[in-house]
């Protein structure tokens, strides 16, 4: 069993990747600030479910797992916190980049 959800995890943690570098194309990519942070922000938050689900098939426990989905919560809401702080930032600056 345990080999079966080793093997389950991997493309779970390379969509994770795959989240994480397309996020950052778009942050270097894309013309404008509100565009780059919700190009950032729907990919990383993406991108680190990914992981976190492709590491609880691999945690020895349940507070292992307990763990890793607090710390993806956190960041969930600080990152939504963070993007609409600076957008509005942006927003008042009128920064179009």
């Amino acid at each position: 069993m345990s080999d079966l959800l080793n093997i389950l995890s991997w493309p779970l943690l390379a969509g994770g990747l795959l989240f994480f570098a397309a996020g950052s194309i778009g942050l270097l990519r894309f013309p404008d600030t509100l565009s780059r942070l919700h190009a950032l922000t729907k990919a990383d938050t993406l991108g680190l479910g990914l992981v976190v689900a492709g590491l609880s098939l691999r945690a020895g426990g349940v507070l292992e797992v307990a763990q890793m989905l607090l710390i993806w919560l956190l960041v969930l809401a600080s990152g939504a916190t963070a993007c609409q702080l600076l957008a509005r930032q942006s927003d008042e600056e009128g920064g179009d980049d």
